[in-house]
């Protein structure tokens, strides 16, 4: 029988997460899908320390729910308004992070970031802008209905313009069998205004949106990357310990727990 602490993703649905198997693969045996209804979320968060939880991860819909029940947060998820890290204390203490934000900067690595232009206006997209633009870039935001991006700290954009960094943070280009762009404001050409293209979105044979960058020589970022890396940084808040990325990465993207090169995988 496993022993030791247990950790989660909590989401609505979350039958589709790849956590488990990376955070697995991490070392953190006792991982699990929670799936919990938005009805139910608050209660269901604050039994977990009962029973033997240390922490969780957030995904949608419950960033923001996460963030209001907690009892302290991080500047960054309060700034943004959202946590996806939950950490548990034994007197029933709950303290919020965002590992989103710096996870797409960390996904991104030493790509030029001078200049970024955001699709979407929700949580993802809000973290996104609150990294990028602490990292100095010059940020814009496209939204299909533009007065939802208002006041998320970028320059409201009604029609694309190139930059350094696209990052998509809607939903479009999940499935590959119909084409993203009739629900974006380019086309598959347009890509080639930017150096590079980020797609929040994750799936194991990637996006149609990754693979028409990838046609065109683009680089890019796809979600799964960008997942192991806001994985990775939820892994030290609750360890203290580096993380293991080559094995959660590996997890990721096959989707089982491969054994940790060393026998100790928290160092």
């Amino acid at each position: 029988m496993l022993s030791g602490p247990r950790f989660g993703v909590l989401g609505w649905p979350v039958g589709h997460s790849r956590s488990p198997a990376m955070m697995r693969a991490a070392g953190l045996e006792r991982y699990q899908r929670l799936p919990v209804a938005p009805a139910v979320f608050a209660d269901t968060v604050r039994a977990l320390p009962g029973a033997g939880f240390r922490g969780a991860n957030v995904t949608i819909p419950h960033k923001e729910a996460a963030l209001a029940l907690a009892t302290s947060a991080s500047d960054a998820a309060r700034e943004i308004g959202a946590a996806n890290t939950l950490s548990f204390t034994a007197d029933g203490e709950i303290a919020a992070e965002n590992t989103d934000a710096p996870g797409l900067l960390a996904a991104l690595g030493d790509r030029p970031i001078g200049s970024a232009l955001v699709l979407g206006a929700g949580g993802s997209a809000r973290a996104a802008v609150w990294a990028l633009t602490r990292a100095g870039a010059d940020v814009s935001i496209w939204n299909r209905t533009s007065a939802r991006a208002e006041g998320l700290g970028a320059r409201v954009v009604t029609e694309p313009i190139s930059a350094d960094v696209l990052v998509n943070c809607t939903s479009v280009g999940l499935d590959r069998s119909s084409s993203p762009f009739k629900d974006l404001p380019l086309d598959a050409d347009g890509l080639s205004e930017f150096a590079t293209v980020a797609d929040l979105v994750y799936k194991v044979s990637g996006t149609m949106l990754i693979a028409e960058a990838q046609q065109r020589g683009i680089e890019t970022v796809d979600g799964l990357e960008i997942l192991v890396c806001q994985g990775a940084l939820s892994f030290t808040i609750w360890t203290g310990q580096a993380p293991p990325r080559d094995q959660m990465r590996a997890a990721a993207r096959h989707g089982r727990t491969q054994a940790p090169c060393s026998p100790n995988p928290f160092h």
